[in-house]
């Protein structure tokens, strides 16, 4: 086996050695904040890329075989080892070094990260940034990613977090597209305007407000409707309707005047509203590329309202 082959099963062995010593998939799954399906799938490539069953599997329980048991030692030196390197180097507890895989929603990534990513990279000259921009669940073995920057209300089972800031969500237009159209007061109202939603599901196109404890939904429709923030941004500043859109989006054009906002008195509530989090495997110690980038994105984003 190639040096690279090696390299690109480094991961698969870890996960092997973390079976191994948790007794399942689901035990490891939980240590190493995925699933049992993603652990399963690293377990089948790291056998067929040595070319030898690993593991006995039963409704019951799991057992290691001949050769299983031979790797497993293998693979634990070899974890041993990169601890060891790794002490040595300081990477894990003073030198912020290497490569951070990090997997961030599209509009997120684009307005919000983004932007403050060349200050960090100049701050941390022996960082590289690899970023996923991604509105799909992506799983952190599978996806082979160090941190996962989503919107939820807490760390899901088998990770742990730092909450970075609150997402709300808001309705706007121009003034002139106001002007012409009339604006509204209730959401209701809403029914009788060209609106531009996300458009991915028949939901997408039902809003929902909330105001003194009341809840309003309202149907609308609209001649556009685009999966892309930027798009709908872009959209609402030619006029072409009523926007639902992330404040973080909206947030320059509404203070230039270009947009304004509608019913602003409403909260309107969408399922892309709620904090956004820093999601990572649980460990004893955070790398500390991994502590840096984390530390960096709580205090740029802390004061910026969202």
């Amino acid at each position: 086996m190639s040096t690279n082959q090696v390299t690109a099963l480094m991961d698969e062995m870890a996960v092997f050695v973390c079976v191994v010593e948790a007794g399942s998939f689901s035990a490891a799954a939980r240590q190493l904040g995925s699933t049992p399906s993603a652990v399963s799938r690293a377990i089948a490539r790291l056998e067929k890329g040595l070319g030898t069953r690993l593991l006995h599997r039963t409704t019951r329980k799991l057992g290691l075989s001949e050769s299983g048991t031979q790797v497993y030692g293998h693979c634990r030196d070899m974890l041993g080892s990169a601890q060891a390197a790794l002490a040595v180097s300081g990477q894990l507890h003073d030198t912020p070094q290497g490569q951070i895989r990090v997997s961030v929603p599209k509009a997120v990534g684009r307005f919000v990260v983004h932007p403050h990513m060349p200050d960090f990279l100049a701050q941390y000259p022996h960082i590289d940034l690899l970023m996923r921009l991604d509105d799909r669940y992506v799983d952190l073995i599978d996806g082979q990613i160090d941190i996962a920057l989503r919107i939820t209300d807490q760390p899901p089972p088998g990770l742990m977090g730092k909450r970075l800031f609150d997402i709300r969500h808001l309705v706007c237009a121009t003034p002139a597209y106001l002007a012409r159209h009339g604006t509204p007061s209730h959401p209701g109202d809403l029914s009788q305007h060209s609106c531009i939603y996300l458009g991915e599901e028949p939901g997408d196109a039902r809003w929902k407000f909330r105001h003194d404890g009341k809840t309003v939904s309202v149907d609308v429709q609209g001649r556009y409707a685009a999966n892309h923030t930027g798009v709908r941004l872009d959209a609402v500043l030619r006029h072409l309707g009523i926007a639902s859109l992330p404040y973080f989006t909206a947030k320059e054009a509404l203070q230039q005047g270009a947009l304004v906002r509608v019913l602003p008195d409403w909260t309107f509530q969408t399922q892309y509203c709620g904090a956004l989090w820093a999601l990572y495997p649980p460990m004893r110690r955070l790398p500390a590329k991994l502590r840096v980038f984390i530390a960096f994105l709580a205090e740029r984003l802390a004061d910026d309202p969202r």
